[in-house]
């Protein structure tokens, strides 16, 4: 098993569930003939080493504001886009900040970035009877706790008792405005249940980048017996 090597950022076209949405701008296909192997030549090993990413916001965030100042904007519409930037979430075009609405959205597209956070950690996993299941260590906040993935299936179970089957995330040619993916799985959770008192929204992505780069995500809202619990992790590792 390699090493966590160190990550270059990356550029991203989302600010919000940064990898997933931006593997879902890309669009997702059927499965292709040998899917299987794919997937679990993807999925990490038992003590995977790992980092942690973190969302930043790169260079045109300090450009959009220079650009609005110089044409005297509203400082108040443009204080509300850097807050809402700051908070991980997508600025609503506002026409007082004194450019057009075209204009905004070029500014934003390369408004987000996944850099290391400085954490690293190596995963908790397991492979039992052809699936694989996610542990829980320091670092991780609970967040994969649970979560298990059929290897030839592909499956995916939560532990709030729903389950999803992956799309292939089709694969992007290497520009400046998305990931330069090579392969990748995404699987969309939505569901509840009021018996049990147990919902979730989430996606779960794993994306494999023509630097050979594996990046793993998952972002989910839930209410587990009742109680309402959200998180949001993102790792880097190579195999």
């Amino acid at each position: 098993m390699k090493a966590a090597r160190p990550l270059l950022p990356f550029l991203l076209t989302s600010l919000v569930a940064v990898v997933a949405h931006a593997a879902t701008t890309q669009g997702s296909t059927p499965l292709p003939a040998g899917w299987q192997a794919k997937l679990a030549s993807l999925l990490p090993q038992a003590g995977q080493a790992t980092q942690i990413l973190e969302r930043r916001s790169s260079l045109s965030l300090f450009e959009l504001q220079r650009r609005v100042t110089n044409v005297g904007g509203s400082p108040d519409a443009l204080r509300t886009v850097i807050v809402t930037v700051s908070q991980g979430k997508a600025p609503a075009y506002d026409a007082r900040l004194g450019i057009t609405q075209d204009e905004f959205k070029r500014y934003l597209v390369f408004q987000q970035s996944l850099a290391p956070s400085g954490k690293s950690l190596k995963l908790p996993v397991t492979r039992d009877n052809g699936r694989l299941t996610f542990g829980d260590t320091a670092g991780m906040n609970g967040v994969l706790r649970g979560v298990s993935i059929d290897l030839k299936t592909g499956e995916l179970r939560v532990r709030e008792g729903f389950s999803a089957r992956p799309n292939a995330v089709t694969p992007s040619s290497s520009s400046a405005d998305r990931l330069d993916v090579k392969l990748g799985y995404q699987w969309n959770l939505r569901a509840n249940d009021p018996v049990t008192q147990n919902g979730i929204r989430g996606q779960f992505t794993l994306l494999l980048l023509n630097s050979g780069q594996i990046i793993l995500s998952y972002d989910r809202f839930s209410m587990f017996k009742g109680s309402l619990n959200e998180g949001e992790l993102i790792l880097g590792y190579t195999r």
